[in-house]
């Protein structure tokens, strides 16, 4: 169980690093928030291969790997044009 968490948060780490890559332009979200963004973003793609059938939520593979940087850099968007709303 402690792994399982371990491993979402760096997972969730990498695949918001890797959003935030690929979304051009300044964010500027802070690190904790890429960090959410990362982990519902592994979470969604996660979620959305397991019901494709590639495997479980648990398991890496690349199809969930490819969604969840897909779901993280809608996310960083949406968060994107909150941040800019507020402003």
């Amino acid at each position: 169980m402690f792994f399982d968490i371990l491993g979402f948060l760096v997972a969730g780490l990498i695949i918001g690093a890797l959003a935030r890559l690929i979304k051009p332009g300044k964010q500027g979200l802070s690190l904790v928030m890429t960090l959410v963004l990362g982990i519902v973003g592994t979470i969604l793609g996660g979620l959305v291969a397991s019901f494709l059938g590639t495997g479980d939520i648990m398991e890496l593979n690349i199809l969930g790997f490819i969604l969840a940087v897909v779901f993280a850099v809608l996310l960083i968007g949406v968060a994107e044009g909150a941040v800019a709303k507020k402003k």
